[in-house]
């Protein structure tokens, strides 16, 4: 009886949770068509995965356990998610630049003004380059600016300037920034020589690049009022927030955000369109609510919700609308619409709605930092809150909840938010800012209480031509923030780093735990699903193959230690070098002498080929050369030249779990965002 009774409950809990396991599978499904080697033909595709899907079902109808319900929902996810992936991929344009081009003038549309490590990033619509053909232009073009801009969104300008291709991945579980530049459609990305000037054309052809044009200025005009208003102090940290537009902030202010662990506060994602969202659904809730006629007559919750979602569309159009921002929306849009169908907002049924749709729009969004990070954040947090919940049920504790409550809230808010990220933050930026969950604890209430409401009534106050103390208010909230985050950023090479990269099968480990955390039906269940996974991953890391030497197209060699990465600079390459290690400073200069490391396993020799024949004889078991290898050095088990770095195809060696070396090449061709590069 008993177990029968047990059986119902997992039953009932499958049904109630049926969305999010569908999520978790297209999620699933996604990772692994982006991992794949090659790209799968169409066709097949489809057919495979209806395949699953319609066996997945009879299954479903031949066996009735509860268990057998999930395993059909996990299929059928995956399938739909890995068919939605390639369905995407199929319908984008190919336009991507395979080769360098310019010096060239450069003719277009400025849409969007960016703030860059170099300079400002001017984003095109190209309309002509000079000595190229129309019928093979890129579309869509990313500019460094680095000199004084004299241009704004919406203006033809005409710029001298070089054009690459998307930089490609180069250690295996790199960034690729080539895909995301594929699924977003820019093209090419280079730099400006000198400055770019105005054109003599107009604005653009076409009721929708008009519209698009119109809305890039509105956002330019909104970033320089804000600035100006909001204080020289805050004034660039106040018009990234109103408007997305970061080209105003100081790049300290931007290292000591991103150092102290409230970067996140820049990039306009679900806390900033929530908290406008929650304002706009309060304010106008408890305006009808206080009018007895209506408040009698319709429920004023609804009313509310549909405000809350204009508020947030128009948010999203004047911030940019980039892929965080658009997925943000989502978000918010499930949550007030679930209000508007009466159904709990903030519940796991309506984040994994929110998740699938998203999967749908934006299927390459699973692989970027951004979703990971808010996903899994948004995810423990709702199953943290109702397990709350339910305790105070339990115990009947219907106690008013105070100020008390709320700082209790906002630590427990700070506290899952950074642990549920951290796995990812590792993966992708190999670091955690030192006092991230302090510093989030003391700025996360200043934002919500101060700037947030602030800037809200300088919105609603801006038609009266009385913005301007909300918005004087909502820069010294910000100069605040500011001083809790240089107070709290540490030094650049401060914070928890792993030293080596995390490989991708401990990133899945973890995320198991993170779900089992999430969805376990007790707190013992939870916590014994988070420490198998914690096992998995300790397991895992000790098998995957670790990189020792990495040679970019840069002309530097990274070689990994125990803990901490070298970078050596060993022949003058124009390419690039791995994302996630372009900030390391060059400790060696080894292009006109020997540079020797030795390891407890490895004695690796890096310099000119001709200095090395008597360094030879110490038998090196790497060779890293900027040309050929002497024949006295045959010797070594594994052996790099730059020469055969070429079309910034980098070359890394392995160490593989049996101790062996092997050396790899990124592959090119395989993928539609990963051609073959020319070299000219």
């Amino acid at each position: 009886m008993a177990s029968d009774e047990s059986a119902d409950k997992a039953a009932v809990r499958i049904i109630l949770h049926r969305p999010l396991y569908l999520a978790l599978g297209m999620c699933t499904g996604v990772i692994a068509y982006f991992a794949l080697p090659f790209e799968p033909p169409l066709a097949i595709t489809l057919a495979i995965s209806t395949s699953l899907s319609l066996a997945a079902l009879v299954l479903q109808q031949r066996l009735r356990p509860a268990m057998t319900g999930l395993i059909v929902l996990l299929v059928c996810g995956l399938a739909c998610g890995f068919a939605v992936a390639r369905l995407h991929t199929a319908f984008e344009k190919p336009t991507m630049l395979t080769y360098p081009l310019g010096p060239a003038l450069i003719e277009g549309w400025v849409t969007s003004i960016e703030p860059g490590d170099k300079g400002v990033r001017l984003r095109l619509d190209v309309h002509a380059i000079a000595g190229e053909a129309t019928s093979v232009l890129p579309e869509k073009v990313r500019l460094t600016h680095t000199l004084s801009l004299n241009v704004a969104p919406g203006r033809f300008v005409r710029c001298w300037g070089v054009l690459k291709p998307p930089p490609q991945p180069q250690l295996p579980g790199d960034y690729d920034f080539s895909r995301q530049a594929f699924f977003e459609g820019l093209d090419a990305v280079g730099y400006v020589q000198g400055r770019c000037k105005g054109g003599t054309l107009g604005p653009r052809d076409g009721l929708g690049q008009r519209i698009s044009m119109w809305i890039s200025t509105a956002r330019r005009s909104l970033a320089i009022y804000v600035n100006r208003v909001a204080g020289k102090r805050a004034g660039g940290f106040a018009a990234a927030l109103a408007s997305g537009d970061r080209s105003f902030m100081a790049t300290e202010d931007v290292e000591a955000l991103r150092r102290s662990g409230l970067a996140h506060l820049l990039a306009i994602s679900g806390l900033h369109l929530g908290i406008v969202g929650t304002l706009v659904f309060f304010g106008v809730y408890r305006g009808l609510a206080s009018w007895e006629w209506l408040a009698l007559r319709i429920p004023a919750q609804k009313p509310a919700a549909a405000a809350a979602i204009l508020a947030t569309g128009v948010y999203m159009i004047l911030s940019g609308a980039s892929i965080s921002t658009q997925r943000a929306f989502i978000m918010a849009g499930v949550f007030f619409g679930a209000i508007l169908i009466d159904r709990a907002p903030l519940s796991l049924r309506s984040y994994a709605v929110a998740m699938i749709a998203v999967i749908l729009l934006q299927p390459y969004a699973v692989m970027t930092p951004g979703f990971q990070m808010s996903f899994a954040a948004t995810g423990l947090l709702i199953a943290t809150y109702e397990a709350w919940n339910r305790r105070r049920r339990e115990q009947a504790d219907y106690r008013r909840r105070g100020i008390g409550f709320i700082l209790q809230s906002l630590v427990v808010t700070s506290f899952v938010g950074a642990f549920a990220t951290a796995p990812f933050a590792l993966y992708h930026f190999d670091r955690l800012a030192p006092y991230g969950l302090f510093a989030n604890v003391l700025a996360m209430p200043i934002v919500t209480f101060i700037s947030a409401p602030a800037a809200g009534l300088a919105l609603v106050a801006a038609p009266f031509g009385l913005s301007g103390i909300f918005l004087r208010i909502f820069g010294w909230s910000l100069e605040r923030v500011l001083d809790i985050a240089w107070w709290t950023a540490g030094p650049p090479d401060q914070g928890l780093s792993l030293g080596q990269p995390m490989p991708a099968a401990v990133l899945l480990c973890l995320s198991g735990g993170l779900a089992a955390l999430a969805l376990g039906r007790s707190w013992r269940r939870r916590l014994v699903g988070g420490g198998v996974a914690m096992a998995f991953a300790a397991v895992v890391w000790p098998f995957a193959p670790k990189p020792l030497v990495h040679l970019a197209p840069s002309g530097d060699a990274f070689v990994f230690e125990a803990r901490a990465v070298k970078r050596l600079q060993l022949h003058d390459g124009d390419g690039l070098g791995p994302l996630g290690l372009s900030d390391l400073p060059v400790s060696e200069d080894c292009r006109t002498r020997l540079c020797q490391l030795d390891t407890r396993k490895h004695r690796i020799l890096l310099g000119p080929g001709k200095l090395m024949t008597d360094a030879c004889k110490l038998s090196p078991t790497i060779i890293v050369s900027g040309r050929g290898v002497p024949d006295e050095c045959t010797g070594a088990l594994v052996q790099l030249t730059f020469d055969k770095t070429l079309a910034g195809r980098s070359q890394t060696i392995l160490q593989l779990p049996d101790g062996s070396l092997k050396a790899i090449a990124q592959p090119c061709g395989k993928r539609p965002w990963a051609p073959c590069l020319r070299p000219d």
